[in-house]
């Protein structure tokens, strides 16, 4: 299912449970791969995650590239399987969280975060590559310092200095004396924090999925000895059953993390009262 070969045999290729071996839990390790080109003890090489982050920057290019190279009036299934999920997000999510007018110039990099970040995901289940990219914690976090920039440079670009001071600390004379608390909570939540958590809520999720079908996974082939095997049975549906689950979870949180973005740029460019 989603577990990768070279992690889930690393161990003994015929480690069972009446073997005398231990069970090989899957942990940090399963998330650490070889070099395939460079020296792993410089800053230099070229792994696993590297490569699904290419392929799939260049399948996501060349998918709309193909549906919209030549469009037609009357789409084609290609093209209208894009025009869908361009839509969806257009209007699902850029419009109905900034606007049309405002959000109309963000849907290209919305659009762009939604795909690239789904894409990351759905490697977990692609046989062979079997490893979703968004585990690895500087994934998200670059995408979300991008939004974080894009959400600083946009407050200033609109408010000014003394605005965005107001913005992010959710100045509010009305609150009176606990108005000094709540800005302090405000300013580190917002500069501080923000980015932190929106990186972290996506690599969280898929770092725990991929985990648990590793477990599952690894403790198929670990019960598969001896009256091992009905336990097997039911850890390998687990598997099934898990690898069904990630697939929503995957669209779930990409969705999230540009409904995100969506929210921090409407924050940005509303008016402070």
């Amino acid at each position: 299912m989603s577990a990768d070969p070279t992690q889930v045999l690393a161990f003994e290729t015929d480690c069972h449970i009446f073997d005398g071996c231990g069970f090989p839990a899957p942990g940090l390790h399963s998330f650490l791969f070889k070099p395939l080109w460079g020296d792993g003890d410089s800053n230099v090489y070229f792994n696993k995650t590297m490569l699904l982050a290419l392929l799939g920057s260049i399948i996501i290019v060349g998918f709309f590239w193909a549906a919209f190279r030549k469009p037609k009036v009357v789409p084609g299934k290609l093209q209208m399987v894009a025009e869908a999920g361009y839509d969806f997000i257009r209007r699902g999510v850029v419009y109905e969280t900034i606007g049309k007018k405002e959000g109309e110039k963000y849907v290209p990099l919305v659009v762009s975060l939604f795909f690239f970040i789904w894409m990351m995901n759905l490697w977990s289940i692609v046989p062979v590559a079997q490893f979703p990219v968004t585990s690895i914690i500087s994934y998200p976090l670059v995408l979300a310092v991008i939004v974080y920039v894009l959400w600083v440079s946009l407050t200033f670009k609109r408010h000014g200095f003394v605005g965005f001071f107001k913005n992010v600390t959710g100045y509010d004379k009305s609150l009176g004396a606990v108005l000094p608390l709540a800005m302090t909570i405000e300013f580190f939540s917002n500069l501080l924090v923000r980015p932190f958590t929106h990186a972290v809520r996506l690599f969280a999720n898929m770092f725990a999925g991929h985990t648990l079908l590793l477990l599952f996974t690894i403790a198929s082939w670990y019960l598969l000895n001896g009256i091992g095997i009905a336990y097997a049975g039911v850890s390998f549906i687990m598997t099934i059953v898990m690898t069904a689950f990630e697939l929503f979870i995957q669209a779930l949180q990409a969705y999230v993390f540009v409904l995100l973005t969506c929210t921090y740029i409407q924050g940005a460019l509303a008016e402070h009262h």
